[in-house]
């Protein structure tokens, strides 16, 4: 069974490192999904010009508590949409520079959680490149010991239990990373949906 187990390691190291670099520009993007750094705006807003907004969002009180209620991934799409249209509708001022001030906010904001999680995935990439190097020494520790004359079997288990652990975190690692590539595009649909919803009650 320990060799069964380190031939696995290193099969596992072997078919994992290619998957690291599937873009040259980005040797620690792990996604099958083309990393894009940053939001266009243009990609997610058709609406009025937002040059002179800046982060003048932060000013409004209102907006700057609705935003990260809009922003979260908790808040259902439907019910934040809705939340647009009832905040728009009571807007005390030009609507059209509410919906302007609030979808900046949005963009600002979504835009840095978009980096957090590009900038987690990168790190979580190293550290998956350190686990996979760790387990092909490992790996090819444990055979040299198995054949060795005689085999300190005490040694032998240490060292298998050792990598069984540590291909069971790899592994983990490796489905945690296959759900969050997804979350940069979640996040992008989510902003352009909000955004959509902003120009539709101030047209």
């Amino acid at each position: 069974m320990r060799r069964q187990i380190a031939i696995a390691g290193l099969l596992l190291t072997m078919s994992s490192g290619s998957s690291f670099a599937a873009d040259p520009r980005y040797p620690d993007w792990p996604c099958a999904q083309a990393k894009v750094p940053e939001i266009s705006i243009a990609a997610v807003w058709a609406g009025p010009p937002l040059d002179e907004v800046g982060t003048k969002w932060k000013d409004d009180a209102r907006i700057n508590a609705l935003v990260p209620v809009l922003a979260a991934r908790k808040t259902p799409l439907d019910q934040a949409e809705k939340q647009i249209t009832e905040f728009l509708a009571n807007a005390a001022t030009d609507k059209a520079m509410a919906g302007r001030l609030l979808f900046a906010g949005l963009f600002d904001t979504l835009n840095a959680q978009r980096s957090s999680v590009l900038n987690g995935l990168e790190r979580v990439t190293r550290k998956q490149r350190e686990a996979a190097d760790k387990i092909r020494s490992d790996s090819l520790a444990l055979q040299a010991l198995q054949g060795a004359s005689p085999p300190d079997q005490a040694k032998i288990d240490e060292l298998g239990n050792q990598l069984v652990w540590e291909t069971r975190i790899f592994e983990d690692r490796r489905r945690v990373i296959k759900f969050v590539c997804e979350v940069p595009t979640a996040i992008d649909q989510r902003l352009f949906a909000l955004g959509r919803t902003i120009q539709q009650e101030i047209e």
